[in-house]
């Protein structure tokens, strides 16, 4: 398999550390029995430690200069990045992330072949392998969490504390939620995840309209996609989802109708930079701005991001921060007239077992049968950089790389 390349799943060394991995034990060994390559490189922060690879006979190895394809899922620290080497993982560099221009800079000096597992995607520009599902649903969690804390009204416990939802469902039936009203942005995989654990809290789903009733004495949320939040600039009637896709700069928010609603925010949307933001500094000021928790998992950084309080990302050991929308600064987290946000970056991470699980099936079904292939139209989607060069569809971030 592979015209007899060599696998290893690295280890992931970006600070702060990450628990997943793309192939789980069962998976690695599936693979070696069908005639793959893979080797494990020895990690002492992974989620399935090396004893359990090495049970299922899967080579553990700590120098990885003779293997082909490196499979990992965060960023790799520059100094870790071997030339002329095929590296898999988020790259977080397709929206010209400034904090990471020098890795793809070094990625392209080093001859790398960079495959993004965000732009894996199929015909119709579908991603076909990702996270959000897991992200969405521990960023659903930690909003429920982050607002017990704030009003001492709700005692949960954080995902990261069980072995899998399995088990953190099970604390679902013993809470006690108040008549919250809470609204999630996005139809993708990270809403799917959100609306999910909402739905196993038995917080009840209401339709965009009928979220405006005041009069619901148990917890609500309700799901919206641009339609509900954006409005053409012209007047015209908004009637094409696509429309707003193709021309994000002639419209406007009008999220302040379910600001002025809503007690938790649940961002799940990807942003198009050139979309507008969901509010302003200026918006969140004002007496009518009733939203208390922002959980956004979309995790933009500001200026250039969706939500204007998404001042940076936080961690899973440290994971919200107060929003002071008067000073637009950070403060201390639960303050009267403050904004509590949680913005981990990384939320798959606190259920690390389950989601690598879910992840490597998609890459076992989706990216290993093209690795097999001599030309892979998918794969070339998805390779940001080759050769010492930006690959074709890239090449937009030429002005980035060079630090303009």
């Amino acid at each position: 398999m592979l015209n007899n390349q060599k696998i290893v799943l690295i280890r992931e060394d970006k600070s702060p550390s990450d628990s997943r991995v793309v192939l789980t034990p069962h998976q690695c060994k599936s693979l070696i029995d069908k005639g793959y390559d893979i080797s494990v490189q020895s990690s002492k922060v992974r989620a399935f430690s090396d004893d359990e690879f090495k049970e299922q006979g899967i080579p553990i190895v700590e120098e990885i200069e003779d293997f082909d394809i490196m499979i990992g899922v965060k960023e790799v620290p520059i100094s870790n990045l071997i030339p002329q080497k095929t590296y898999f993982f988020f790259s977080h560099t397709i929206k010209e992330q400034p904090y990471n221009r020098n890795l793809l800079k070094t990625a392209i000096d080093r001859k790398i072949k960079l495959i993004d597992y965000e732009v894996i995607t199929n015909d119709d520009n579908q991603r076909l392998i990702a996270f959000g599902k897991f992200a969405g649903m521990v960023g659903a969690h930690n909003s429920i969490w982050t607002y017990g804390k704030r009003t001492g009204l709700i005692d949960l416990p954080r995902m990261y504390q069980s072995k899998d939802y399995k088990a953190i469902k099970e604390t679902y039936k013993k809470i006690g939620i108040p008549a919250i009203k809470i609204v999630v942005s996005g139809t993708g995989r990270v809403a799917y995840g959100a609306t999910k654990v909402l739905d196993d809290m038995n917080i009840k789903r209401v339709g965009a309209l009928d979220f405006f009733r005041s009069d619901f004495d148990y917890p609500v949320y309700t799901q919206i996609n641009s339609f509900y939040y954006a409005a053409r600039k012209d007047g015209k009637v908004y009637d094409h989802v696509q429309d707003f896709y193709d021309n994000p700069l002639d419209y406007e928010s009008i999220f302040h109708h379910f600001s002025k609603q809503a007690d938790i925010f649940i961002n799940g949307i990807y942003w198009d930079n050139k979309a507008p933001a969901f509010f302003t500094r200026k918006n969140m000021s004002k007496e009518s701005f009733n939203i208390q928790v922002i959980a956004d998992v979309t995790c933009d950084i500001a200026p250039v991001s969706s939500i204007p309080s998404t001042l940076r990302a936080t961690t899973i050991k440290d994971p919200i921060y107060g929003y002071d929308p008067k000073l637009g600064t950070e403060t201390e987290a639960h303050l009267p007239g403050v904004v509590d946000m949680m913005t981990i970056d990384n939320l798959p991470n606190e259920l690390p077992r389950d989601a690598s699980e879910a992840f490597g099936e998609m890459f076992i079904d989706n990216v290993l049968p093209e690795l097999d292939k001599e030309q892979s139209t998918l794969l070339d989607r998805a390779t940001i950089c080759q050769n010492g060069a930006l690959n074709p569809p890239f090449e937009y971030l030429k002005k980035y790389v060079e630090g303009h």
